[in-house]
């Protein structure tokens, strides 16, 4: 998978670039790992997507040294749950994991990660909720100062 911008994907995401469910049209929206059927990929992109494309500038999010990838998880106790994983262009290193639909989870959305200064843990969610409406405002505001 070739890394490409998340403002690069996103404009290709709105230019109905994934629209096909194919499994390489899928790959190249940044799938990498799934337990499901290949066919259900596309709505998957669909239904994540819609929250990605309304990521802004000026959060916690540098679109421009960006990346996203998709996983459908498959837990050793439990249903299948999706994931989108932000992740720097230069090192790969993850910065935030949005879990969707997970048994284990208190909430629809939960985010892991780490702030900028360190804080947070990978075990721990930094952020929850049920509405994607109140993720999207929280990944475009800008990380609190102390």
């Amino acid at each position: 998978m070739e890394k490409q911008t998340l403002r690069k994907w996103i404009f290709s995401f709105n230019d109905g670039v994934y629209e096909l469910a194919d499994r390489r049209t899928q790959i190249e929206a940044g799938w990498f790992d799934w337990f499901c059927r290949d066919t259900s990929l596309k709505n998957k992109t669909y239904k994540m997507g819609r929250i990605i494309k309304q990521i802004r500038d000026g959060g916690k999010v540098d679109l421009d040294n960006t990346y996203v990838f998709f996983k459908n998880n498959c837990p050793l106790n439990g249903p299948l749950y999706d994931d989108f994983r932000i992740c720097a262009i230069d090192s790969g290193n993850v910065q935030l994991t949005i879990q969707i639909d997970c048994l284990w989870n208190k909430s629809k959305y939960a985010v892991f990660g780490r702030t900028p200064d360190g804080e947070g843990q990978w075990e721990e969610t930094i952020f929850e909720t049920d509405s994607s409406r109140e993720l999207v405002k929280w990944l475009n505001a800008p990380w609190e100062e102390k």
